[in-house]
């Protein structure tokens, strides 16, 4: 079984930035892209950002230039760096990540369970 569980949402101020952080755990060959999405209300969950194993990073358009992915493979770990904050950016941010469980098997996607940012003044 794989844990994947998102940290660091809050309130923040138009302009300002948040961390957010999403560590996997538990049994597991490998992971591979790890990806943020974000679902506002009344809208469809859109990707975000999306990081594969050896650092090759995407973004949305609408985040280029204010949000940086990355990720720690020895924490098996994401970040998503969020500055320039907009109220636009409020929504419930979510982590998927492909793993493999068993050498050679298919990938498998897990989530995490969302972490609230509000963009608000």
């Amino acid at each position: 079984q794989v844990q994947v569980v998102e940290s660091g949402g809050g309130l923040v101020q138009p302009g300002g930035s948040l961390r957010l952080s999403c560590a996997a755990s538990g049994k597991f060959f490998s992971l591979n892209d790890m990806d943020w999405y974000r679902q506002a209300p009344g809208k469809q969950r859109e990707l975000v950002a999306s990081i594969g194993s050896a650092g090759s990073t995407k973004y949305a358009d609408s985040v280029k230039g204010r949000f940086t992915i990355s990720r720690d493979n020895v924490k098996n770990t994401v970040y998503l760096q969020m500055n320039s904050l907009k109220p636009e950016d409020t929504a419930v941010y979510y982590c998927k990540v492909w793993v493999r469980l068993v050498r050679g098997d298919i990938l498998t996607i897990y989530w995490g369970q969302g972490t609230q940012v509000t963009v608000s003044s």
